[in-house]
C-alpha cells in the first residue's frame, strides 16, 4: 500500500505506518482516531479523470488506487456504489430549484450508504486473514457488515440497541449474523462490541474506531464529483449521526482537491436531529463535546456520544461547513416530499438531509440558484414502522365498484 504515506492521530498527530497499528492511536486511546495520508503524486499516476472514462467497472472499485487497500487484494462480490445522481423535476419546481440532485444510496446492496465502508473495511478483514468480523450499529452499519460479511464466507458478530428497527434485524438474521440485542443504547453496545473484539479476537468495525470506514465513504464525494463531470456542487447536505458519513465526504472532496480534479471545495451541511445533536451544540456554542440522551424517530442517527466527533468538527471548522438541525415532523414532511415529488423511498434517517435543504432555505443559507445534492442515505424499507407515522393507512373496502366510488370522494384524506 505505498499509495498510504502514513496513519495520523488527529489529538496528538504522531504518524504510524499502516501495518504500526490496527484501530486508534496507542498514546490516546479510542479518541485517538487515525487518519489516512496519501501520496497524491504518486496516486495521480496510477488513476485520472481521463482513465476513469476507460474503465467499465462503475463501483467503488473503480477508485481503488484512491482507496487504503492492497493493488492485489480481492474485492467482495456484491456490486457496491455508483449509485444514480437524480434531478428531480417535480421535487426541484416544488422547492425552486434549478440544480438540486438526489444521492440515492438506497441503491446499494443492503440499502444503505454504509456497504461503502463495509466493502472497505472486508477487504482489510481479509487481509489479515479474520475469519470473524464485529461491529456495533443501530441498524444499517450492521446489516451492511453482516451482508458484506456473508458474501466472502466470514462470520459475524453483531451488538445491536434492543430497539433497532426490525427490518434491520431480519436482514442481520437472514445474513446469518449472531445478534446481540443490548438492553441499553447504541453508545453501549459499541463500548461492549469493542470489550468483545478484543476479548474474542473479532476484527472490528466499529465507526472511527476503524481507521478505514471514512475511506470506503468517502466514495460517494468521489461518484458526486465525476457524476457532475468534475464540477463540485455549491453545497452537499449530509445526514450526521456518529459523523463518520460526514467526515468521509469532507475527506473524498478534500481528495479531489488536493488531486487537482475539481477547482473548489463544496460547501458540507451536516444535518442532525433536533433530539440528538451532540455535533451541532459542540459545533454551535464552540464548547467540548456534551453527550445527550437521544430521542428521534430517526434511528441511523440516534447517537448521544457521535465516536468520530473530533475528526467530524475539526473538518467542519477546515473546511467551514455548516451544521443544523431538524425536528421529526420536519423529517416526516421530508419524507413525503422525497417520495411524491421524485419517487425516491428514503428512511427517516436518510432524509434528514432533505429536511435541512428545506429549512436552509427558508432560512436563505442556501440559494434557490445553487448547485445542490442532498445525499439520501438510507432507503425506507430499512424502518417502515416510522415511515409508516408519515401517511395514514387508509381503511380496507368492500370488493365493490360503489365502494370505490365512495372512498374516491374522501381519497383526498388519506394524502
Amino acid at each position: 500500500m505505498d499509495q498510504i504515506k502514513a496513519l495520523k492521530c488527529v489529538l496528538c498527530g504522531k504518524e504510524y505506518s499502516p501495518g504500526e497499528v490496527e484501530y486508534t492511536c496507542p498514546a490516546c486511546g479510542p479518541e485517538g482516531i487515525l487518519e489516512v495520508l496519501y501520496d497524491y503524486e504518486l496516486i495521480s499516476r496510477r488513476i485520472s479523470p481521463r482513465s476513469l472514462k476507460e474503465d467499465p467497472d462503475f463501483s467503488i472499485w473503480r477508485y481503488k488506487p484512491l482507496l487504503p487497500v492492497r493493488e492485489d487484494s480481492p474485492i467482495p462480490p456484491l456490486h457496491v456504489g455508483w449509485t444514480p445522481l437524480y434531478r428531480p423535476r417535480l421535487l426541484n419546481e416544488k422547492l425552486g430549484f434549478s440544480h438540486l440532485f438526489i444521492k440515492d444510496e438506497g441503491r446499494n446492496p443492503t440499502a444503505s450508504l454504509k456497504d461503502r465502508a463495509s466493502a472497505v473495511g472486508i477487504v482489510k478483514a481479509l487481509e489479515k486473514g479474520a475469519r470473524e468480523v464485529t461491529c456495533a450499529s443501530t441498524g444499517n452499519a450492521a446489516s451492511s457488515w453482516a451482508g458484506a460479511a456473508a458474501s466472502v464466507g466470514l462470520k459475524s458478530y453483531i451488538f445491536v440497541p434492543q430497539t433497532a428497527p426490525r427490518a434491520k434485524l431480519a436482514q442481520l438474521l437472514i445474513f446469518g449474523a449472531t445478534i446481540f440485542p443490548v438492553k441499553g443504547s447504541y453508545d453501549q453496545a459499541f463500548d461492549l462490541c469493542i470489550q468483545a473484539s478484543s476479548r474474542f479476537g473479532w476484527y472490528n468495525r466499529n465507526t472511527a474506531f476503524n481507521p478505514y470506514l471514512v475511506e470506503g465513504k468517502k466514495t460517494v464525494a468521489l461518484e458526486i464529483a465525476e457524476q457532475l463531470a468534475w464540477k463540485a456542487p455549491d453545497k452537499v447536505f449530509v445526514s450526521v449521526g456518529d459523523g463518520c458519513i460526514l467526515s468521509g465526504v469532507f475527506k473524498g472532496f478534500a481528495d479531489l482537491l488536493n488531486l487537482g480534479w475539481i477547482d473548489r471545495f463544496p460547501q458540507i451541511i451536516g444535518v442532525q436531529a433536533e433530539g440528538a445533536s451532540p455535533l451541532y451544540r459542540a459545533w454551535k456554542e464552540g464548547k467540548p463535546f456534551e453527550p445527550v440522551e437521544p430521542v428521534t424517530i430517526a434511528d441511523s442517527i440516534s447517537v448521544g456520544i457521535p465516536r468520530n466527533r473530533v475528526m467530524a468538527l475539526r473538518d467542519l471548522k477546515t473546511w467551514k461547513g455548516l451544521m443544523m438541525t431538524v425536528t421529526d415532523d420536519e423529517i416526516l414532511e421530508a419524507m413525503r416530499v422525497l417520495g411524491r415529488q421524485s419517487g425516491v423511498f428514503g428512511e427517516p434517517a436518510g432524509v434528514a438531509s432533505l429536511a435541512g435543504l428545506i429549512k436552509a432555505s427558508k432560512e436563505g443559507i442556501v440559494q434557490k440558484e445553487e448547485a445542490v445534492v442532498v445525499i439520501i442515505s438510507g432507503n425506507g424499507l430499512k424502518d417502515i414502522s416510522s415511515a409508516l407515522k408519515a401517511v395514514r393507512m387508509p381503511e380496507p373496502i368492500e370488493p365493490s365498484l360503489s365502494s370505490v366510488e365512495e372512498y374516491l370522494k374522501k381519497a383526498t384524506s388519506f394524502q
